[in-house]
């Protein structure tokens, strides 16, 4: 039989010869380890959905952190869950808040490590949506903007090094920097969660956070899982507005969003391998459905293939563990 002169396979047969054709290389420098901070001390909460996570007291979330930066993961991104919620999530932006706190205290103990927090108001909210509500009970989109900026503030002055604007508000990014830059926080970044859908797959994070919206849901603010093109006109706004970072959310169902964001902009492009991703991962894992570390590593690795420059994911603690053997 007549074979072509190229033969693929010869260089499958060892893993070092795979090594050397592998086109997309996973490594620790990809990963974002999202922590959920809240009140009290020595606290380690299980989230029942999460396995491998927990609400974290401040002193128990800079000893994660410290884990993270050991096994070379350069960054964490910090939810807060507040002592009270009100109307308005008045303490997103209280300079004391558990996140502030958190801030300060890892930037002590781990100071190359980069801070990002999560800036929106679901979790600090009673009603548990991502803003100021009207007497109708929609978004206020130019009131939430201003607590906006008083958050982003407020995480600045505490030391941050990126804040993170999640509720899709319009405007939000160029309103965000406008308020860092008037308050001399111009060298603090932006990761926008410019394309940010309205998913099934947050369910185990609204667990963790407690941020379920009480009425309705999040589909007036929020993509339509349908959509690209809206992505692509999402992004751009908020590269016009200087966006540092632009961020596809979920990551897996929208691969081929990332793919094309990756294609279409040069900015830095993270991707968030959510809550829903993660727990599936477990389940099936625990059940010895699959190998769970060899289907982790994959999903990660087509997320980095598909485009993104940085994933955050609840794995990456395990994944970096992972990749530090297989060298």
């Amino acid at each position: 039989m007549q074979f072509p002169e190229y033969r693929p396979r010869r260089m499958r047969r060892t893993a070092n010869l795979r090594r050397l054709v592998r086109e997309t290389q996973l490594a620790v420098d990809d990963f974002i380890y999202p922590l959920f901070v809240c009140p009290g001390s020595k606290v380690r909460k299980p989230v029942g959905s999460m396995p491998g996570v927990f609400n974290l007291s401040v002193d128990e979330a800079v000893v994660e952190a410290k884990r993270a930066a050991d096994v070379g993961v350069p960054g964490v991104i910090l939810f807060g869950l507040p002592q009270k919620k009100d109307a308005v999530g008045s303490e997103a932006w209280d300079d004391n808040g558990v996140v502030q706190r958190a801030i300060r205290d890892m930037k002590k103990a781990v100071p190359e490590l980069v801070v990002t927090v999560d800036a929106c108001f679901c979790e600090y909210t009673a009603h548990g949506h991502c803003g100021v509500l009207t007497d109708k009970g929609e978004v206020d989109n130019d009131a939430t903007l201003e607590n906006l900026g008083r958050a982003a503030r407020s995480y600045a002055r505490a030391g941050c090094d990126i804040v993170a604007p999640s509720g899709m508000m319009d405007g939000f990014v160029g309103f965000v920097r406008d308020s860092l830059d008037e308050e001399g926080y111009d060298q603090v970044a932006i990761m926008a969660y410019s394309a940010k859908y309205a998913s099934g797959y947050y369910g185990p994070f609204r667990e963790a956070a407690d941020s379920a919206p009480q009425f309705g849901d999040r589909r007036a603010y929020q993509m339509d899982p349908a959509n690209a093109l809206e992505a692509m006109r999402e992004i751009s706004l908020d590269v016009e507005e200087g966006a540092d970072i632009i961020m596809v959310k979920p990551a897996l169902a929208y691969l081929d969003v990332i793919a094309r964001v990756s294609e279409e902009f040069d900015l830095p492009l993270a991707a968030y391998n959510v809550s829903g991703e993660y727990a599936m991962l477990k389940a099936a894992g625990e059940r010895n459905w699959i190998d769970y570390d060899r289907v982790m590593l994959e999903t990660l690795t087509s997320i980095k293939r598909a485009g993104a420059d940085m994933i955050l994911t609840y794995h990456a603690i395990e994944a970096a563990q992972l990749l530090a053997k297989s060298r």
